[in-house]
C-alpha cells in the first residue's frame, strides 16, 4: 500500500536575497527598528519576536484609501483576537500631525483595544525608510500631490512577516478578496516551524 501525504503549499520569502561571508544566500529580512504607539510606549522588534505580524502605512487624516484599508484590518483584527501570535502594526506616515495622543483617538474610534494592533509614530524619515527599503512598499510626502490625497503618497498593501522577520505577503489592503487571501495566508504561517 502507497501511502500519500498532501503538504500544504509554503508562502514564499520575499525581497532581495544577499550572500554572507560563506557564499550562502540570506533572505531579506526586516531590521530592527524602534516606534512610539499609541499608548506613547516604545515598540521595537524585540516586542514582535515570535510572531506573525500584518503591517500597513496611512495617516489618520487621509481621506481616501486609509478608511477602506482600516475597516479591513480590522477583519484581520477581529478574526485573530484571540491569537496572540499574531500582531499588527500600522505606521503613520504623517508623524508631525499623528501625534501618541490622535493614534489613541484613532484606534479607540475603530474599537482596538489592547496592544495586538499596534498604531506607531516615530521619525518621519525612519517610517519612509523602513516602508521603501524593508518592507519594499511606498510611503512618502507629496507636496504636489492633489489636496484630496492628503499631500501624501503610500501604498494601499498589507504586509506579512513571518516569526523571522520575513515578508511572506504583500495584498491589496482596499480588496476584500485580497485580505480573505491574506488571513488564509497568516493561517499557513501560524502553523508553520520555527
Amino acid at each position: 500500500m502507497i501511502s500519500c501525504q498532501i503538504k500544504e503549499a509554503s508562502l514564499p520569502i520575499l525581497g532581495r536575497t544577499t550572500m554572507d561571508e560563506q557564499g550562502n544566500e540570506v533572505p531579506h529580512q526586516i531590521p530592527d527598528f524602534s516606534f512610539i504607539n499609541q499608548y506613547g510606549e516604545t515598540v521595537t522588534n524585540a516586542d514582535l519576536e515570535g510572531k506573525v505580524y500584518v503591517t500597513d502605512f496611512f495617516f489618520t487624516s487621509c481621506p481616501t484609501i486609509c478608511p477602506v484599508m482600516k475597516s479591513q484590518m480590522l477583519r484581520v483584527y477581529e478574526h485573530f483576537m484571540e491569537d496572540e501570535s499574531l500582531a499588527i502594526l500600522s505606521h503613520t506616515i504623517d508623524p508631525y500631525h499623528d501625534s501618541v495622543q490622535v493614534l489613541q483617538d484613532y484606534a479607540a474610534a475603530l474599537g482596538v483595544t489592547g496592544k495586538k494592533w499596534q498604531f506607531v509614530t516615530g521619525d518621519q524619515d525612519e517610517i519612509y525608510k523602513i516602508a521603501e527599503k524593508s518592507y519594499m512598499v511606498a510611503a512618502a510626502q507629496d507636496t504636489i500631490a492633489p489636496e484630496e490625497t492628503g499631500g501624501f503618497i503610500h501604498s494601499g498593501a498589507f504586509i506579512l512577516v513571518d516569526k523571522k522577520r520575513h515578508v511572506r505577503g504583500v495584498y491589496d489592503g482596499t480588496v476584500e478578496e485580497q485580505v480573505n487571501q491574506l488571513m488564509k495566508d497568516i493561517e499557513l504561517l501560524l502553523k508553520e516551524e520555527d
